[in-house]
């Protein structure tokens, strides 16, 4: 005759065993951040970049969630669409979070291959199984008032499109900030360690969500 029984009868190590498989049994979320130099750690300590705060601040949280930073200093949405099957194939992530583009306005490329490379990029992810974030960058004034307009609205328009989460500014409160040179290096491009709490501040309040959803 069989007896019913509950896992606080059982002995601790047994329960601990059944508590271990039970919470294996969820899958873990991974995240992959395809991105340029303000999300490589450019002239940082390693661990103080926005993506490392994010790894921390999941953590934190109890989230369960894993990063990966595929990103390289000086990259293009060209250089993250050839790059991007093979990271989707090696990592097989549930989320892709895509911050190209500034280097793109930078070199002065077309704005129609910008849009191209992001929309490219969004569908792959999608087609992969994987979730996808557009992280949006604006350019100075001295661009010119409508490249800098057309510029900003090729991220939220590849996002509404593509159905995909949407952050307007990663350098919203640091480029605009009243003293904004004190959060740049020297170079007057890459941002601080300081500067980059808020910049995960610019991503968090969407990413949350997110992951949820």
């Amino acid at each position: 005759m069989l007896r019913h029984f509950s896992v606080a009868a059982l002995p601790a190590t047994v329960a601990g065993q059944a508590a271990h498989a039970a919470t294996a049994a969820v899958p873990k979320k991974k995240l992959l951040v395809l991105g340029d130099s303000l999300s490589a750690e450019y002239g940082l300590a390693r661990g103080s970049g926005w993506v490392a705060l994010l790894e921390q601040r999941l953590a934190k949280e109890k989230i369960a969630a894993g990063v990966v930073n595929a990103s390289i200093s000086g990259d293009t949405t060209s250089g993250g669409r050839s790059r991007l099957p093979a990271l989707l194939k090696q990592h097989q992530p549930s989320h892709l979070i895509v911050e190209l583009g500034g280097n793109d306005a930078l070199r002065g490329l077309p704005l129609n291959m910008t849009r191209d490379n992001l929309q490219a990029m969004a569908r792959a992810g999608k087609a992969a199984g994987a979730k996808v974030m557009i992280v949006g960058m604006q350019v100075p004034p001295n661009y010119g008032a409508r490249y800098a307009q057309d510029f900003a609205a090729l991220f939220s328009g590849v996002a509404k499109e593509e159905g995909a989460a949407l952050v307007p500014f990663l350098l919203a409160g640091v480029a605009d900030d009243p003293q904004a040179e004190r959060l740049f290096q020297p170079d007057r491009i890459h941002p601080t360690a300081e500067a980059h709490p808020r910049m995960l501040g610019n991503v968090w309040p969407v990413l949350k969500p997110w992951l949820a959803g």
